[in-house]
C-alpha cells in the first residue's frame, strides 16, 4: 500500500508530463538551462576578475535585464497576437548566438568589460520578447488546463535544477578551462531547445484578439492589470522582491571571495545550494493539487526570503552561509512560481500575453535597478550592509502583503467558484 500511494504521488507531480509537447520542451529545457546558469556565473566571474568593481558587476547585472523593463509589455501585445510558438523559436535561436559571441571574444583572449555589457543588452532585449511568450506559451503545451500550476511548478523544479548543477560545473570548469568554455557549452546547449520545439505538433489556434493599434493594445493591458486588483497586488509584491531581494546573486562574488575568502568554487556552493532550495520550493508546489492558500503561501515565503538574506549578510561561516542560500532559494522560488500560477489561473485569456509581459517587467525588469542599486550601495557601505537593508524591506513587503490577502481573496473566489477550484456557495 505504502509503495502504491508513494507512485500515485510521483505520477500527480509529474503528471504534466503526460503531454508530449510539454514533455518535448521540458526534455529541451533540462540541457539547455544548465548552459544558461553556467553562462551565468562563468559572466559574473569574468567581470569580476577583469575589474575588482562590485559597481560593475551591478552594471552587468543592469544590462541585461533592464531591456525587459523597456520592451517587455511591447513583447507582451504582440504575445497576444502572433504566433508564439515561432516566437519562441526566434528568441531561442537569438539567444544561441550571443552565446557563441561570448565564447568566441573570451577564447579568443580580446574580451573587455564593454563587450560583455554589449552582449548583455542583446541578450537582456532578446529575453524581454522570451519571457512573456514562453509562459504564456505553457497553456498551448498542454491538452488539459487543469494541469497548467502544475507545469509551471515542474518547470520552475527544472529551472532550478539546472541551477542546482550549472553553477556548480561552471565554478570548477572556470577553475580549469577559464570562463570560456562555459560560453561554448551554453551555446551547444541550445540546440536541444530549438530541436525539441522543432518537434512539437501545435494545433493552429486562431488569434482572437484584434489587431488595435501597438498603443492601444498597451494601454488595455495597464488597465487590466491596474484595475484587477489581485493581479495588481500580486505584481507589486513580486516587483518589490524582485528590486530589493534579487541583487543578492550579484553580490555572491563579493561574499565569495572577500568574505568567505574563497574562490570560484565557493560562489559555485553558494548559487548550488540557493538551487537546491529553489528545487525544493518547486517540488513543494509540484505535490500540491490546487492553487487554494497560494496567496498565504506568497506572504510567508517573501518573509522566509527576506530573513534568508539578512541571516546570509551577517555570516562568515561557509557551511552557514551555505544553509542561508538554500533558505533564501526557497523562499524565492515559491514566492515567485506561486504568483505565476495565481495569475495565470485567473487571466482572461485574450490578455495572457500582456499579463505575463508585466510578470516579467516585474520580475526580472525590476530586478536591473536593484541590481545597480546594490552594486552602488554596496561601493559605499559594504555588501552585508547593503543585504541587511534589502532583506529588511523584504520582510515589511511580506507583512503587507499579508495584511492585503483578505481582499485579494474576496475577489479571487468568485472565479475560482465560476472555474470549479471552490465550491458554488448558496446565494443566501
Amino acid at each position: 500500500m505504502v509503495v502504491t500511494h508513494q507512485r500515485q504521488r510521483i505520477r500527480s507531480i509529474l503528471r504534466s508530463l503526460r503531454h508530449r509537447n510539454f514533455r518535448l520542451f521540458f526534455g529541451g529545457q533540462a540541457v539547455s538551462l544548465v548552459g544558461t546558469w553556467m553562462q551565468q556565473i562563468a559572466m559574473s566571474w569574468l567581470v569580476y576578475r577583469l575589474t575588482d568593481s562590485p559597481l560593475l558587476l551591478g552594471v552587468v547585472g543592469f544590462s541585461s535585464q533592464i531591456p525587459t523593463f523597456v520592451f517587455a509589455p511591447i513583447a507582451g501585445v504582440y504575445a497576444d497576437r502572433l504566433n508564439r510558438y515561432h516566437l519562441l523559436i526566434a528568441t531561442q535561436t537569438l539567444a544561441m548566438i550571443q552565446a557563441f559571441s561570448l565564447a568566441f571574444l573570451t577564447l579568443t583572449g580580446i574580451v573587455q568589460v564593454w563587450h560583455i555589457i554589449s552582449l548583455s543588452l542583446f541578450l537582456g532585449f532578446v529575453y524581454s520578447m522570451d519571457i512573456p511568450v514562453r509562459q504564456s506559451f505553457f497553456i498551448e503545451m498542454l491538452d488539459r488546463k487543469e494541469d497548467l500550476g502544475n507545469a509551471i511548478a515542474l518547470n520552475s523544479f527544472l529551472f532550478n535544477g539546472a541551477r542546482l548543477i550549472g553553477p556548480s560545473v561552471a565554478g570548477v570548469m572556470i577553475a580549469f578551462t577559464g570562463e570560456g568554455i562555459c560560453f561554448l557549452l551554453n551555446g551547444i546547449s541550445f540546440f536541444a531547445i530549438i530541436l525539441a520545439l522543432l518537434a512539437m505538433r501545435i494545433p493552429k489556434k486562431e488569434i482572437s484578439v484584434r489587431h488595435t493599434h501597438l498603443k492601444e493594445g498597451l494601454t488595455e493591458g495597464y488597465r487590466y492589470v491596474r484595475d484587477f486588483i489581485p493581479i495588481r497586488y500580486i505584481l507589486l509584491q513580486l516587483a518589490l522582491m524582485s528590486f530589493m531581494g534579487m541583487p543578492y546573486a550579484v553580490l555572491l562574488p563579493v561574499f565569495a571571495r572577500d568574505i568567505l575568502l574563497g574562490g570560484s568554487h565557493t560562489l559555485g556552493f553558494l548559487m548550488g545550494t540557493s538551487g537546491l532550495g529553489a528545487l525544493t520550493g518547486a517540488l513543494f508546489l509540484a505535490s500540491r493539487r490546487t492553487v487554494v492558500g497560494l496567496g498565504r503561501w506568497i506572504a510567508v515565503t517573501s518573509g522566509l526570503f527576506g530573513a534568508g538574506i539578512i541571516a546570509f549578510a551577517v555570516s562568515k561561516d561557509l557551511p552557514f552561509s551555505m544553509v542561508m542560500m538554500f533558505v533564501t532559494g526557497f523562499g524565492m522560488m515559491v514566492q515567485m512560481a506561486s504568483c505565476n500560477t495565481i495569475l495565470q489561473t485567473i487571466v482572461d485569456e485574450d490578455k495572457r500575453g500582456r499579463v505575463m509581459s508585466f510578470f516579467a517587467v516585474s520580475f526580472m525588469g525590476m530586478a536591473p535597478f536593484g541590481s545597480l542599486f546594490a552594486g552602488s550601495l554596496a561601493s559605499v557601505i559594504g555588501a552585508p550592509g547593503t543585504l541587511v537593508i534589502t532583506g529588511v524591506c523584504c520582510v515589511i513587503g511580506a507583512v503587507l502583503f499579508y495584511r492585503r490577502l483578505p481582499e485579494i481573496r474576496r475577489h479571487i473566489r468568485p472565479i475560482y467558484q465560476k472555474m470549479g477550484i471552490l465550491p458554488q456557495m448558496p446565494s443566501a
